[in-house]
């Protein structure tokens, strides 16, 4: 009889998920295997340190009570005295050498692991990030981190040293004293843990629905400091503190709640551990009664049980927090070990760009895509960019027009058709190779909260000052930094708000000419400015896009009137392509367009 699928209880599920951590875990540490060796030897002999100080203590006791004549008082406790001292300095000692020990073993594992994380998020989809929140992705890992310091830290500091004392212990009770002693201290200790652990179990919940309730509070409120103009435009301040409120007064519960399980836990490992103590001395006081025992006996015997105790005292918290470390560093790992929706392929080379003067020549072949199953965004979708050409698609909002964008740069893969890049599948290239020859002036530009001399210069992360400058001088907004009482050193603002529209479009463009790339995108790169810094912006654009091969997504059809080639977009078809005058001549939806909007022109230019 075999039976293969057993069930699994949750509890073995846990400890096996546990498990799994810890193997995850070991080939970050065991990068230090001589530092490891020389750590558990100083924990060793910290222990038998620690040890020899009760019995130090015992031997002086007994010194005192059996010697009578005053001058061998002083020579026996006098060296019993100091070599007391000793024990104790050497106990600390090895204690602190094994902590300096093992830090860098530690911190090397953080860092590895903390490093590995952060490139693995960046390598995930666009669609995953989407999906998240970023305020809790990164309290995850750094949750993740800080459970891998207090992890090794607690097991080493205190679990190993703690078991190791316990061995000793017992064994020099069995060797010196009745087998009553040792009895008597390994129940109370059976009983001390297996009530700690259980006891802690249950309250993991409550610490567990704490720790919800927590980061619940904290999304919240970084979430409405970020919306904060929001906030602010529909004066919502009050709704926005009675939210956070609500969330705050349930985590307060929780940690009552979990305050008062807490109490019961310390009072009931108290009361198993007076127990125990209450029994040993019985039996010593007995012992000394009867002759078999000295005083110093049963001094030792107290020292003893006490210093065993006191590093159990933590059990409780201990077993808490390497749980919920293990937890954090589970949360962690499988943030790793989510799949990277769009991997490069194993044989991926870099891609090619035959004329990086003109750039490549774009080819979609039979594109289709979709976010959703149910609703398409791109149907059947063929077209061509020569080299150095430029080539415009306008059409309603919601035509599938911005996605062109994102599958050029592999963002998604598409479903069915391909697209080709000099002739090469851009699912067969290296994602890396294949971003480096695009450059995007966005819709909305995203800026980091740093410098603009910053901003700029992240087209091409290390480039000379003079290279940066040119580069703002191309996108016409060197005069406006020149004018800045920092220039270039201007601090723009978390995500860019102490800019303008028209200046971080500026900023976007300088980033993209200093990137110099072969093949262009705009996407709508214009449509959130006024006409007056549209047309000084647009210019640029048309002098960016010379003899390069552009993509340009447009909203606006007077900013595409020089397009070698316009393909009009609707519900994810190509409905009409040609060049300006040619779809003006077809009289068809183009043709609508472009008057509809020449009107809506003339009429703002009447008022």
């Amino acid at each position: 009889m075999h039976h293969s699928h057993s069930a699994v209880s949750p509890v073995q599920q846990k400890q096996h998920q546990d498990w799994k951590v810890i193997k995850n875990l070991l080939p970050y540490l065991s990068a230090y295997k001589a530092r490891i060796i020389f750590t558990v030897l100083c924990l060793v002999l910290a222990k038998a340190a620690n040890l020899g100080v009760p019995i130090m203590l015992k031997k002086i006791v007994d010194a005192m009570s059996i010697s009578s004549t005053p001058s061998a008082l002083l020579v026996v406790p006098v060296s019993l005295i100091l070599g007391y001292g000793v024990l104790r300095l050497s106990a600390s000692l090895f204690a602190e050498l094994r902590e300096l020990i093992f830090s860098k073993v530690t911190e090397h594992a953080v860092r590895q692991v903390g490093l590995q994380v952060f490139n693995h998020l960046h390598a995930l989809s666009l669609r995953f990030h989407l999906s998240r929140q970023t305020g809790g992705m990164t309290r995850d890992v750094e949750r993740g981190t800080r459970g891998i310091q207090s992890l090794i830290s607690y097991s080493l500091y205190s679990i190993i040293p703690t078991i190791i004392e316990l061995l000793m212990v017992l064994g020099y009770l069995a060797y010196s004293y009745d087998s009553w002693f040792v009895l008597a201290t390994l129940i109370a200790l059976i009983c001390y843990v297996v009530f700690t652990v259980v006891v802690t179990e249950w309250r993991t919940n409550y610490r567990r629905e704490m720790n919800t309730l927590d980061s619940k509070a904290n999304q919240s409120a970084v979430d409405s400091l970020i919306n904060f103009e929001t906030v602010k435009y529909f004066g919502n301040e009050q709704f926005e503190s009675s939210r956070y409120d609500a969330n705050l007064k349930k985590y307060a519960q929780a940690a009552i709640k979990s305050q008062k399980t807490l109490a019961f836990l310390n009072f009931g490992q108290q009361t198993i551990i007076v127990v125990g103590l209450v029994c040993i001395l019985a039996l010593a006081s007995q012992g000394v009664a009867s002759g078999e025992m000295t005083i110093g006996d049963l001094v030792l015997v107290n020292v003893l049980m006490i210093q065993l105790y006191i590093p159990l005292n933590f059990l409780g918290v201990l077993y808490r927090e390497m749980k919920q470390s293990l937890t954090d560093i589970d949360r962690m790992f499988s943030l790793l070990e989510t799949d990277q929706e769009i991997p490069d392929l194993p044989n991926a080379t870099a891609l090619q760009v035959l004329s990086p003067e003109t750039g490549p020549h774009v080819v979609f072949k039979d594109v289709g895509f979709y976010y959703e199953k149910k609703r398409a965004i791109l149907n059947q979708v063929s077209f061509e960019i020569l080299p150095g050409q430029t080539t415009a698609v306008v059409g309603h909002s919601g035509a599938g027009k911005s996605t062109l964008g994102r599958l050029i740069f592999r963002f998604y893969d598409v479903q069915s058709g391909a697209i080709y890049l000099d002739g090469q599948d851009i699912k067969s290239v290296k994602q890396a190779s294949l971003r480096k020859a695009i450059g995007i002036v966005p819709q909305d530009t995203v800026l980091f909260n740093d410098t603009i001399g910053f901003n700029i210069a992240y087209g091409r992360p290390g480039a000379s000052q003079v290279e940066i400058e040119a580069a703002a001088q191309s996108a016409q907004i060197h005069e406006f930094i020149s004018g800045l009482p920092d220039s270039y050193n201007t601090n723009v603002g978390e995500r860019g708000l102490k800019l303008s529209g028209g200046e971080k479009q500026r900023v976007a463009i300088a980033r993209t000419l200093l990137k110099n790339p072969s093949l262009l995108v705009f996407d709508e790169a214009t449509s959130a400015l006024d006409s007056e810094t549209e047309r000084s912006i647009q210019k640029e654009l048309n002098e960016l896009a010379k003899n390069r091969t552009t993509l340009i997504i447009a909203h606006r059809l007077s900013t595409v009137t020089h397009a070698h080639q316009i393909l009009v977009m609707d519900a994810g078809r190509i409905i009409e392509r040609g060049n300006h005058e040619s779809l003006l001549k077809d009289g068809q939806r183009y043709a609508k367009m472009w008057r509809a909007q020449q009107n809506q022109i003339q009429s703002l230019d009447h008022d």
